[in-house]
């Protein structure tokens, strides 16, 4: 890993979670130069031996152009989900020597040359960052109410607790005030990085965040981006673009007793009363955010 001193392509699957997926695009001279590392755990190695794609007596692992990385048990975290930030948002200390890196969720396929990305989406726009705006939010409190309408996170009420804590201490809706920014809300299945003081600091603002509360990133994104010093450059491209880069795949089926087994250890947790009110009595430290983004939004 400290090897690759220029651009690595970085993805994560545990639990068995998703399927490798090979990268399309890439050019001859890419496969050269370009490093790219899929870290996975004890499950989905074995996953991967069931179904011969792996030697079990093979020391070194490779599929395709993923040179694969299994991680030691007894480092991890209990939710596989905050295993993936682990690469996600350390990739400057796993891979110390690279320049550039790109993040992709493995629910993803590339489809374009990563050289190319790095070129159009970071150096031409002489950014430390590039990540893709979301679809649908523009507002962290959006998608904290999608999080927990979904059931994207079991604990509502630490969402609650979250989201409070940003307020209180500064978090405000986006506004025009906010440009260069394009959004509070990014759609974060892929980030491309110049690693260097900016990325570096935000990534690990970001994973203290995400250790603090839940692996949710899309809700810490705006709190630790404008708060940072220095301000971190970022790129927040188009939607558009992010569906030309990749392709995006549903994940692994599970058993229904592995789903019996989650589904108990991780019940929803309902929230206390709203954000606007407290015992009954106004109000909430996310009163004027709420009331802030709802103006805008009848404008």
């Amino acid at each position: 890993m400290e090897k690759c001193d220029g651009v690595v392509v970085v993805s994560a699957i545990f639990n068995d979670h998703d399927k490798i997926r090979q990268p399309k695009g890439i050019g001859g001279k890419t496969v050269e130069e370009v490093c790219f590392f899929m870290f996975i755990d004890e499950v989905t190695m074995k996953g991967l031996e069931d179904h011969g794609m792996i030697g079990r007596e093979s020391r070194e692992h490779k599929i395709g152009v993923w040179r694969i990385v299994k991680v030691a048990k007894e480092e991890l975290y209990e939710s596989p989900a905050m295993n993936g930030i682990i690469p996600k948002y350390l990739v400057h200390r796993l891979f110390p020597n690279s320049k550039f890196s790109i993040w992709v969720d493995a629910k993803l396929q590339l489809v374009v040359d990563p050289l190319l990305l790095i070129h159009s989406l970071v150096i031409s726009q002489n950014v430390d960052m590039a990540i893709s705006k979301h679809p649908f939010f523009l507002h962290t409190m959006e998608e904290a109410m999608a999080t927990a309408r979904w059931k994207k996170w079991w604990d509502i009420n630490a969402l609650k607790h979250q989201m409070e804590t940003y307020c209180e201490h500064g978090l405000q809706p986006w506004s025009p005030s906010k440009l260069p920014y394009a959004s509070d809300v990014p759609d974060s299945a892929v980030i491309l990085r110049r690693h260097g003081v900016g990325s570096n600091l935000f990534s690990c603002l970001m994973f203290n965040e995400l250790e603090a509360f839940n692996p949710r990133d899309q809700l810490a994104f705006a709190f630790v981006r404008d708060k940072m010093k220095p301000n971190v450059t970022i790129n927040m491209f188009e939607v558009e673009v992010f569906e030309q880069l990749a392709l995006e795949f549903r994940h692994n089926l599970k058993n229904k007793r592995h789903e019996s087994l989650l589904s108990t250890s991780t019940r929803t947790k309902r929230a206390h009363p709203g954000f606007l009110y407290v015992n009954a009595t106004c109000c909430s430290k996310c009163q004027k955010y709420l009331l802030t983004m709802w103006d805008q939004s009848n404008h």
